[in-house]
C-alpha cells in the first residue's frame, strides 16, 4: 500500500501513474496548441496556470533579493504583501472551483482518468495545509521588528517558498495532463 501512496502523494510523486497519463499518452502536450478544441477554457486554464508559477517565480526571486541585500526590507514586504495576497486568494478560488464545479463534471467524460480527478483534489487539500504554512512564513516577514528580523524571517520564507513551488508545480503539471487532454478529446467547453 506504500507504493500506491508514493505514487499519489503530491509529496512523494514524480508524477501521476502511467495508468491515469493515458489521454496525455494519446494527446501529447507538444500538439495541444494545434488541436482543433484548443479553446477559451483550456486557454484560460493553462493561463491560470501560469499565472501561479510566475508568481512563485516572482516571490522566490524577490525573498533571494532582499536576502542578498539588492533589495530594501521594506520594498520587499510591500510587494510581498500584494504577491502573497494574490497567490493565496486566486489559488484557493481556483481550486475551490475545479473541487465544486469543473472536476465533477470532468471525471465523468472518460472513466480512464476517473482516479486521477480524486488525486488532484487530495492535491487541493495537501496544498492547502502548505499554504498556511506560505502565510505563517509570509506574515513572520511582514510582521518582522526592524531590517535584519525582515531578512532573518525572509531566509526562512525562502525556504518554504522553494518547497512549496516544487509541490505547486508538480501538481499543476499534473492537472494539465489530466484536464486539458479531457477537455481535447471531449470537447468540453465549461
Amino acid at each position: 500500500m506504500a507504493g500506491a501512496m508514493t505514487q499519489t502523494d503530491l509529496t512523494a510523486r514524480a508524477a501521476l501513474p502511467d495508468a491515469l497519463r493515458v489521454l496525455v499518452a494519446e494527446i501529447p502536450r507538444e500538439t495541444w496548441a494545434a488541436h482543433p478544441q484548443f479553446g477559451g477554457t483550456v486557454r484560460f486554464w493553462l493561463e491560470r496556470h501560469l499565472m501561479f508559477r510566475d508568481l512563485m517565480d516572482r516571490m522566490t526571486a524577490e525573498a533571494r533579493e532582499v536576502l542578498d541585500g539588492a533589495m530594501p526590507p521594506g520594498r520587499y514586504r510591500r510587494r510581498l504583501a500584494r504577491h502573497g495576497s494574490l497567490f493565496v486568494g486566486e489559488l484557493q478560488m481556483h481550486h475551490h472551483v475545479e473541487d465544486a464545479h469543473y472536476f465533477p463534471r470532468l471525471a465523468r467524460l472518460d472513466a480512464r482518468v476517473t482516479r486521477a480527478f480524486d488525486i488532484l483534489d487530495a492535491d487541493h487539500h495537501a496544498l492547502d495545509a502548505m499554504l498556511a504554512g506560505f502565510d505563517a512564513g509570509a506574515n513572520a516577514v511582514l510582521r518582522a521588528p526592524d531590517d535584519p528580523a525582515v531578512r532573518e524571517a525572509a531566509g526562512a520564507f525562502h525556504d518554504g517558498l522553494t518547497r512549496l513551488h516544487g509541490f505547486l508545480d508538480r501538481h499543476l503539471t499534473d492537472e494539465e495532463e489530466i484536464v486539458v487532454p479531457v477537455i481535447l478529446a471531449s470537447g468540453f467547453d465549461g
